[in-house]
């Protein structure tokens, strides 16, 4: 697989591997694969071309026939006898009235060919297909499949393409009656395979038969997949008795060891032009002819035998499925024959609480699903092109019930664990470690609609692996170093996806409806991607926002750190808000409350703020500031020369606040002994002032956390970083910490090691009557983080304009927040520490700790 993937195709190589779906077969017998010494059952059967299994006997017994008579295999120019045999019996068994037959080494080859040949019959170039069709990968073939997805990349479709619904023969009547230009051909599949197992209504083919005769049109008929078998008739176009103008096949005529295609038409549309200028040099080579010969001579023997068994497997099979899925309200089962799909019609409405209707909507539980079957079961479906949410169940005609059962088994067992939207079950087997604890669960019902009204959207990702579990209970189940490789595997192939959405009520009596919208990355991975990487996912998060109706979108955890602020992304179209204003005023107030609480007053005590250069971190500083004796502010070690300019600044800022808007503050009442100069003085001269007068500030600068924190009675961090800045070695006897960062600086072996130590986390909000977010945060029901907290209020406001972005914070933004809480019945969290609410008890522990210290210096 390593070779696939560096040599053939590195996307699809990867995809695979993540998938374990990279399997390397060693042998292929009948229904079976075989890798490693296990069994795998094929109901894929390469798309349908497998009809007899793998290597089927009687099929190699007609190649090496060829080989012992060393009969030559390409010889155009010239008759070519084996294809003459096999044109002629593909003629004598097709619905009445065919006449040539055109070979060629594909599927989608047979539909360039099918195009070609209707355009020099009729003199007209335009092609009618339907939507949600396939029929091939090569240009025109691809102009004629109706998925964009598959064809903006390419330049297709090319000129001359129109596109109606499948299986609707008034849409078809209604274009060949308007003044549009007639089509020289309209090409249609009996039944839509890649489209997703898709019928159409009974009579469609023959109502289209006679619209395309009245209209004078040529009718291909796309039989590449459901021909030869597939659906229970021989050809899909006798369930009708039609006869198209055109009939491709290919897939099953090689027998599943030659590529081959074929495409059967009328005489009337078969001109000289085409005859004399259409050709192939390995079309209608003898190995592959005598391939097809002995396809035909195995599915007519005995009456037809094989393909009646097929059919009565089918509906078996099917009437089963049936069975199997009825206590499931989001599976569907469709097909025809032993051509059968499983619809899973899962999202984040049928599945709340639960990150596979998240995968469905990105396309991906099919895939999940497969994946599953595959490794924990060893059967083999795949999804199908087009219709994402469906898988194919394609197995060889010659499957037994016997086999068949194993499917069903598998297929019960999977059912059940999406049933009780059992992510970390289905996940399981991706893991080298093999499968989890189970921890029974059981879905929740379908939400109630989600009232309208103002929409706004708040962007967040996981902290860490484990924030997972946080909305989806059944991952709880994994080992975080299990979560770990899932997520590093699956990242790449996950875009920002709504994770879920809740009604945001109001004191004031105003609602909003607030959209999450996670970004797939942890903060590790966004600080270790490249930078214009991580930018460009975040990015995309504000896009399907707005798509999405956002009137207001916020930047959660380091989505503010990788868009600057929120500066690099203000250009999408849709108001921001980092958030950091609220979060800033709730930081300050739940310091306050701790220090009320264990009896100490501000004024003299000394904090120190970890980050105090970042937008947040100087906010806090100057807040601080107001009540504090002494202020400590700590900058990034890493550049050193950089951070204490930095620093600076914060700490000439900060001056200028404290002799405005709090003189009577403790740092306020120093600073106006010094004698500043007047708060409108230039900056040069401002610092001047600091540095000369720097001994007698109660403000310091420094790079040292390790020098500076052992001094601090309060320590508040607010940094990019995702390592832990604070820890027992470093913090003062009973100093109070606020910890803002997330992920967190603060080691949680201060809880253990240092009972003295009061840590506390920062920006945590009660919500107004607490409502359901979705999901929990790492909290208890109706509480959140400040940043979070401050998108729902400005949204509730009506406040929809850039707020909180860039490196600056105001502190009249600061205050307007405070206001806008107050209003609107929000309010700073029960005091909590290390993602858990404080209780009487841990007060108690502290207050014994510093107490009993007391009572050792006395």
């Amino acid at each position: 697989m390593g070779n696939f993937k560096r040599h053939i195709n590195p996307w699809l190589g990867e995809m695979l591997e993540h998938l374990h779906m990279n399997l390397d077969y060693e042998k292929g017998e009948g229904s079976f694969l075989y890798a490693k010494g296990k069994a795998y059952l094929d109901c894929v059967s390469a798309y349908g071309a497998l009809p007899f299994g793998h290597n089927p006997p009687e099929i190699w017994a007609a190649l090496e026939k060829v080989r012992s008579t060393a009969r030559p295999n390409f010889m155009q120019p010239s008759a070519l006898t084996p294809a003459a045999e096999l044109a002629e019996r593909l003629l004598s068994l097709a619905p009445p009235g065919l006449d040539y037959v055109t070979f060629t080494n594909s599927g989608a080859e047979a539909v360039e060919a099918a195009i070609k040949l209707a355009r020099s019959a009729t003199g007209r170039n335009k092609i009618l297909t339907t939507s949600n069709s396939f029929h091939g990968k090569t240009l025109g073939a691809l102009s004629a499949t109706g998925k964009e997805s598959y064809q903006a990349a390419f330049g297709a479709p090319v000129p001359g393409f129109d596109y109606i619904p499948f299986g609707d023969s008034h849409a078809l009547a209604a274009y060949l009656e308007a003044d549009s230009g007639k089509p020289a051909a309209f090409i249609v599949e009996p039944v839509q395979g890649e489209g997703g197992v898709v019928l159409p209504p009974a009579g469609y083919l023959k109502a289209v038969r006679e619209l395309c005769s009245k209209h004078q049109v040529v009718l291909i008929v796309d039989e590449i997949q459901t021909g030869l078998g597939r659906t229970g008739r021989l050809f899909a176009c006798e369930t009708e008795a039609i006869t198209p103008d055109v009939l491709l096949l290919a897939k099953a005529l090689g027998g599943g060891l030659m590529p081959i295609g074929a495409v059967l038409s009328k005489k009337d549309f078969y001109s000289s032009e085409y005859g004399l200028k259409h050709s192939s040099t390995f079309a209608g080579g003898t190995l592959a002819c005598e391939a097809g010969i002995a396809v035909l001579e195995l599915l007519t023997a005995d009456g037809q035998a094989m393909v009646k068994k097929a059919a009565e497997t089918g509906a078996w099979l099917h009437q089963r499925l049936e069975v199997l899925t009825a206590p499931y309200d989001f599976v569907t089962v469709r097909g025809r024959g032993l051509m059968l799909g499983l619809e899973f019609n899962i999202d984040r409405n049928t599945h709340p609480h639960c990150l596979l209707g998240n995968l469905a909507e990105q396309q991906l539980l099919t895939p999940l699903v497969s994946s599953h079957l595959l490794n924990q079961h060893q059967v083999r479906v795949a999804p199908t092109l087009n219709g994402a949410n469906v898988i194919r169940i394609q197995p060889p005609l010659t499957i037994t019930e016997t086999e068949a059962e194993q499917l069903l088994t598998a297929l019960e067992q999977t059912l059940h664990l999406l049933d009780q939207g059992d992510t970390g079950a289905l996940l399981s087997p991706l893991l080298a470690d093999g499968s989890p604890t189970r921890l029974p669960r059981k879905r929740i019902p379908r939400q109630p609609q989600i009232p309208r009204g103002r929409k706004f959207a708040f962007l967040l990702h996981p902290l860490a692996a484990n924030s997972f579990s946080e909305f989806d209970a059944s991952l709880g189940q994994l080992k975080p170093e299990q979560l770990d490789v899932l997520i590093q595997d699956w990242q790449s192939e996950l875009s920002p996806f709504v994770i879920g959405e809740a009604p945001i009520q109001s004191a004031a009596g105003v609602s909003a409806t607030c959209q999450f919208i996670n970004i797939p990355a942890t903060a590790k991975q966004l600080m270790e991607m490249n930078p214009e990487a991580s930018l460009a996912l975040v990015r995309q998060g504000v896009e399907l926002a707005r798509e999405q109706g956002a009137e207001l979108v916020g930047l959660g955890a380091f989505t503010s750190v990788v868009t600057w602020g929120g500066m690099r992304v203000r250009d999408v179209g849709v108001p921001l808000t980092t958030g950091n204003s609220y979060t800033v005023a709730t930081a300050g107030e739940a310091v306050l409350q701790a220090l009320e609480r264990l009896g100490i007053l501000p004024q003299r005590t000394t904090a120190a703020v970890v980050g105090a250069s970042g937008s947040i971190g100087s906010a806090l500083s100057h807040l601080l500031a107001e009540s504090v004796g002494h202020l400590v502010l700590l900058g990034n070690p890493s550049n050193p020369q950089r951070s204490r300019q930095r620093l600076q600044a914060v700490a000439d800022s900060i001056c200028r606040h404290l002799l405005t808007e709090a003189p009577d503050s403790a740092i306020g009442q120093m600073l106006r002994r010094l004698q500043p100069p007047a708060t409108t003085a230039d900056d040069d001269t401002f610092t001047k002032f600091f540095v000369d007068a720097a001994k007698n500030i109660p403000i310091t600068i420094s790079v040292d956390a390790d020098a500076s924190l052992p001094r601090a009675d309060v320590v508040a961090t607010a940094t990019n970083s995702v390592s832990e800045l604070v820890t027992p070695g470093n913090v003062k006897f009973g100093a109070v910490v606020c910890d803002l960062s997330r992920p967190a600086n603060v080691s949680r072996e201060i809880k253990r090691l240092r009972p003295d130590v009061l840590v506390i986390d920062g920006g945590v909000v009660e919500l107004w009557q607490r409502p359901d977010l979705g999901w929990n945060f790492g909290f208890e029901q109706g509480l959140g983080y400040a940043c979070m907290a401050e998108t729902m209020l400005l949204a509730l406001e009506g406040h929809l304009q850039h707020t909180s972005i860039g490196s600056n914070i105001p502190m009249e933004t600061v205050l307007m927040m405070r206001k806008l809480a107050q209003k609107h019945g929000f309010r700073v969290a029960d005091l909590r520490s290390f993602d858990k609410p404080l209780s009487e008890a841990d007060w108690q522990r502290v207050v014994r700790a510093r107490n009993g210290h007391s009572k050792k210096v006395n």
